[in-house]
């Protein structure tokens, strides 16, 4: 069972056939589908699957806290299911592709009391921008 799957059942979310073939579709590392994504992926496994209801479990597994939801540009918003790990996001700038890393040290931390213009910060969010090793051998 995915660890997206298990957190769910832990809360007591009521689990239908729709809904945990969402929560398939979005289990593994470095998983940063799109809604039609989201959508192809299950359809492939439960055919009547709507658009409308991989949408509506996205939106309720967002508002749980227990998907990401992550726009890294004008692309289609992406959905991460690595809720409850902290980590910023490595993108291509060609592609698209995503990746979840863990830089070492504290960003918060890393703003001077002097860049803060009296905000009380309580996160962060910092996007690495790149090219990936299938764009630059392209």
């Amino acid at each position: 069972m995915s660890d997206l799957l298990e957190r769910l059942r832990g809360r007591g979310w009521r689990m239908t056939a729709q809904r945990r073939v969402v929560a398939e579709v979005l289990d593994g590392d470095h998983v940063h589908l799109t809604a039609d994504e989201v959508h192809a992926r299950a359809v492939a496994k439960l055919p009547e699957i709507s658009r409308a209801t991989v949408y509506n479990t996205l939106g309720e597994l967002v508002s749980l806290g227990e998907v990401l939801e992550v726009a890294t540009d004008r692309r289609a918003k992406r959905y991460d299911p690595n809720a409850h790990r902290p980590h910023q996001h490595l993108v291509c700038a060609q592609c698209g592709a995503i990746r979840d890393v863990h830089p070492a040290g504290n960003p918060l931390a890393d703003l001077p009391d002097s860049e803060r213009f009296g905000f009380v910060v309580s996160a962060v969010e910092v996007t690495y921008r790149g090219v990936c090793p299938n764009c630059a051998s392209a």
